[in-house]
């Protein structure tokens, strides 16, 4: 599989490592950056190319999927989901990597590199790799609402109205 990742300084050293992991483990790995370390670097570039990335491969038909990571994760999570296409997650435990796959389809997962062990992140993105989309309805109905909203708008009606 493609794994395409991306960070900023705080999961620099992490990315390293990560990288090495995957590509043992016999994914192709594509690192979005940053190349060097810069205390000042911004994620947003980097976690939304890694998320096109992710977008472009699956609509060529290549089985792929994304990891952003950075301080907290919440940030990298919110500038992937910016991209159409992307259903990004914050992953914080083996459960919601797993969720995250099993219930969303999401395709790209956030961590937060400063909250988590190496080993933990790890045990979450492997999980999230590992596991596959349930495909039951209910689930492919809530995705299938979240892209109607992203392409024009719609809701389901108001229960209130």
């Amino acid at each position: 599989m493609r794994i395409h990742i991306a960070t900023d300084h705080a999961g620099l050293e992490f990315s390293t490592q990560l990288q090495h992991h995957l590509a043992e483990a016999g994914h192709e790995v594509i690192d979005h950056g940053p190349l060097e370390f810069d205390p000042v670097d911004d994620y947003p570039a980097f976690c939304i190319r890694a998320a096109q990335a992710v977008v472009a491969d699956q609509k060529a038909g290549i089985t792929a999927l994304g990891v952003v990571f950075g301080g907290s994760g919440n940030g990298e999570q919110i500038a992937a989901n910016k991209v159409d296409g992307v259903r990004a997650a914050l992953v914080w435990s083996i459960a919601t990597a797993e969720l995250a796959r099993e219930h969303n389809d999401a395709n790209v997962i956030a961590i937060g590199a400063r909250q988590h062990t190496f080993a933990e992140a790890v045990g979450f993105i492997d999980r999230f790799i590992g596991t596959p989309f349930s495909g039951e309805e209910r689930h492919v109905r809530r995705i299938g609402q979240i892209a109607d909203f992203e392409n024009d708008g719609s809701l389901l009606p108001d229960p209130r109205a």
